[in-house]
């Protein structure tokens, strides 16, 4: 993804720039609102990061003007003004999340996940998730696989949802728990290795090799042949 963060604190902003990009995505920078609006009115991203207390254009004013504008990107504030004041303007003005500093990295990922899985599901007029010989319909929950309905928990459908709509992306299991239970749940439960494996089960065909890889120590992914998507 091509990402704008718009962040006037030099070590925040570094912070992002660096972590994101390990990550794989591209970041541009702009350290004051003038130059984040003039970014964000010109350039294409699929995201902005805005910080509220910027120079010379408030992060709140930054935010209404690309609405005005017509630039519906995803857009989340990050802030250290965490009143409800705050956080009601901030969503009036059409921010799709908010997150008050300090936060961990971990949660930021989670909560740029659903933010671009909310804005995909609005931007498409076919609600379906198709890979392979899978069929999601997010409206209503329904999966099937070779056109056969298969019954699936909410928990199996949240991670085939992430999963799905990022293919290839490789997850760790501290980000699928942050998707899926929240960031309350142990880090060092097995609840994600279970429920891959029932998803295995669901979705993979007798014989073939699993859809979903293992990479050892780190993580999981959905894999699928080229022209299956």
């Amino acid at each position: 993804m091509r990402i704008l963060i718009v962040e006037d604190e030099k070590s925040v902003a570094d912070f992002l720039d660096r972590g994101l990009r390990a990550e794989g995505h591209y970041c541009v920078v702009a350290s004051d609102g003038e130059q984040g609006l003039k970014l964000a009115l010109e350039g294409k991203f699929d995201l902005i990061l805005l910080d509220l207390i910027l120079p010379r254009i408030h992060g709140h004013e930054v935010c209404q003007q690309l609405r005005m504008n017509k630039v519906d990107t995803p857009l989340m504030i990050l802030t250290a003004m965490d009143s409800v004041d705050d956080v009601v303007t901030g969503l009036r003005l059409g921010a799709d999340d908010y997150m008050t500093k300090p936060f961990s990295f971990e949660e930021l990922l989670a909560r740029i996940e659903a933010v671009i899985r909310r804005g995909s599901v609005k931007a498409e007029e076919d609600p379906c998730l198709r890979g392979g010989n899978i069929v999601f319909d997010r409206r209503s929950l329904q999966v099937t696989v070779d056109n056969k309905d298969v019954h699936m928990t909410a928990k199996e459908l949240a991670i085939l949802e992430l999963l799905m709509t990022n293919p290839g992306t490789l997850f760790s299991r501290e980000r699928i728990l942050s998707n899926v239970w929240g960031l309350n749940m142990d880090p060092a439960t097995n609840v994600v290795d279970v429920y891959i494996g029932r998803l295995r089960k669901k979705i993979d065909q007798d014989g073939d090799e699993s859809l979903i890889e293992t990479v050892r120590g780190l993580g999981y992914r959905l894999n699928l042949p080229p022209g299956r998507f």
